[in-house]
């Protein structure tokens, strides 16, 4: 059985690859933060802890899975789920250039988003950056309990499908 974690910080690659994987391998994808943040039909709401807990849970019960979220202390539950965590971390200048373009695109409607694509949120997505820059070796320790179930990968990760 299959239940793959993509983790990484904002703009790191997470969707493209999740989608690319979900595809080929036929597995379900879920994006954590959809999971957070519930659509209703007055728009979105913030779960609690236990409610995503709680999804998450359900979801795990069923079988197969791919999530692919930053790291958030709510759904930590989730590296001890996968069988696989692969961490994408490509170059912080990458990461910046490509939170920038997403903004860019989601406003002339290229790309869709489940958030609003205001200037707010571009630098809420800078903000992010930084605050996991500045947090990496929590991060980082947290990560090598894992060490067994780890890919990481610091660019160009649509290689990495054949080796799932």
């Amino acid at each position: 059985m299959r239940k793959i974690f993509i983790v990484g910080i904002v703009a790191s690659g997470k969707t493209t690859l999740a989608k690319r994987l979900s595809k080929q391998l036929n597995i379900p994808l879920y994006e954590l933060d959809c999971i957070v943040h519930a659509e209703t039909k007055d728009g979105r709401r913030k779960r609690s802890p236990e409610e995503q807990a709680e999804v998450i849970n359900e979801i795990n019960s069923r079988g197969q899975w791919i999530f692919e979220g930053t790291d958030r202390e709510s759904y930590r539950c989730v590296f001890e789920m996968a069988d696989t965590i692969i961490f994408l971390d490509p170059p912080l200048w990458k990461r910046k250039l490509r939170i920038f373009t997403r903004y860019l695109k989601q406003n002339i409607g290229i790309e869709k988003s489940h958030y609003k694509a205001d200037i707010k949120m571009l630098k809420m997505m800078y903000r992010w950056t930084r605050d996991f820059e500045l947090n990496r070796d929590d991060f980082e320790s947290r990560l090598d309990q894992f060490k067994n179930k780890l890919i990481r990968m610091s660019d160009n990760p649509i290689n990495l499908i054949e080796g799932i």
